[in-house]
């Protein structure tokens, strides 16, 4: 057999040379697929350069270059099947398309309105990006709870759109007469995701409303945690334990929600106590001095109350409270950690002892014996 008639070598509806140009077309594409995305990817960078200011073209690149691959491949492969012929059923002799060439479009169809969607969803990350790195700029925080949410709902407006062109291309759906024909059935729909409806909606509300904003240190529902993000159904929280909590966005309005991002000062509370060994005199001294101590500090408020508020078998006691005006809770800790030292060292100067926390207790029979006494905690001090 030689060569050209191993070419004109029929099988399956067309010769062998035939199915070489299409493998030849395959791996063309294949092997250039990569070197033709850099190239495009390139080219529409540089159309886009003038709206992406702050992101470099690695960036746009490292988003791009795979899913315009994808786009590129499918393109050949289109081309490399074009050039086959389909066998033909005699029940097909009447119809325009062979069934197998049916089959093997819609199949094409599918996979390439999926990559053309990929391309879009990489392209809304990359305008993210940019979008992101302008608002860094800017002093309102309001943005970085806008552009994800912006983000998620784009995305999955594209997605649905993709989803409708391949029922309709791919599996010849009359998306039209679905869409109008929900009627009954959508309602059923939306009634089983009820749920999920009033938490999408209760999105709506926290961007229109604002109690708070991504960043914002925030309490609902026994939960405290840095809000993190806010997207379609939920809001995470980042804890003090460094865990990631998520709250249904309807629990979010619903429930009452303390920002403590919002305060103007933060409470100091705490009962200082004193031994009994320390004379009225002393008390009165410490008290004042401790007072002006408290008062003079730079991120202290003037609302500072130290009074003599109990006495105890145990101990004179004064109830000690205070505001720091901070929102960051490390420099919080470090002016309550100074203001602490301050009381030590004016209950040392002016001579006073601290009580002890353990209390002398001696029952009447006791002492009629002539016990010795037990030292017992007091709860709660």
């Amino acid at each position: 057999m030689t060569v050209n008639e191993f070419l004109q070598y029929r099988f399956f509806g067309n010769n062998v040379g035939t199915y070489l140009v299409c493998g030849a077309i395959l791996l063309v594409g294949y092997a250039f697929k990569t070197l033709l995305s850099r190239f495009l990817s390139h080219l529409l960078f540089r159309i886009l350069r003038k709206q992406t200011e702050g992101v470099s073209e690695k960036q746009f690149q490292a988003l791009l270059i795979k899913p315009i691959a994808v786009v590129v491949f499918l393109l050949t492969v289109f081309l490399a099947f074009k050039v086959l012929d389909y066998p033909v059923r005699n029940s097909d002799l009447d119809k325009s398309e062979h069934w197998l060439e049916l089959i093997v479009f819609r199949i094409y169809q599918i996979g390439f309105i999926t990559a053309i969607c990929w391309v879009v969803l990489r392209l809304i990350d990359f305008f993210v990006l940019v979008f992101s790195r302008r608002a860094e700029l800017l002093p309102s925080r309001l943005n970085n709870q806008l552009i994800p949410f912006a983000k998620d709902l784009l995305k999955v407006f594209v997605m649905i759109i993709a989803f409708l062109i391949i029922l309709g291309k791919g599996f010849g759906v009359n998306v039209t007469a679905l869409i109008g024909g929900l009627g009954i059935g959508g309602l059923a729909v939306a009634f089983a995701a009820k749920e999920s409806l009033e938490n999408l909606i209760a999105s709506f509300t926290i961007f229109l409303d604002r109690p708070f904003n991504v960043g914002d240190l925030v309490t609902v529902g026994g939960v405290t945690g840095t809000v993190e993000k806010v997207g379609f159904r939920s809001t995470r929280l980042r804890t003090v334990e460094k865990s990631y909590v998520t709250v249904p966005n309807k629990s979010m309005i619903d429930k009452p929600l303390d920002n403590l991002s919002l305060r103007t000062a933060r409470r100091v509370n705490f009962t200082l106590t004193i031994s009994h060994e320390t004379t009225s005199d002393q008390l009165r001294r410490i008290i004042a001095d401790a007072t002006a101590t408290i008062r003079a500090h730079p991120l202290t408020t003037t609302e500072v109350q130290l009074q003599f508020t109990a006495l105890t078998p145990t101990a004179k006691e004064a109830a000690v409270q205070y505001f720091v005006e901070t929102n960051n809770y490390d420099e919080f800790l470090a002016v309550k950690e100074e203001l602490n030292y301050a009381i030590v060292e004016a209950v040392e100067r002016h001579g006073g002892k601290f009580a002890n926390m353990l209390a002398t207790a001696q029952s009447p029979i006791d002492r009629l014996h002539g016990l010795e006494s037990v030292e017992q905690p007091i709860l709660g001090k």
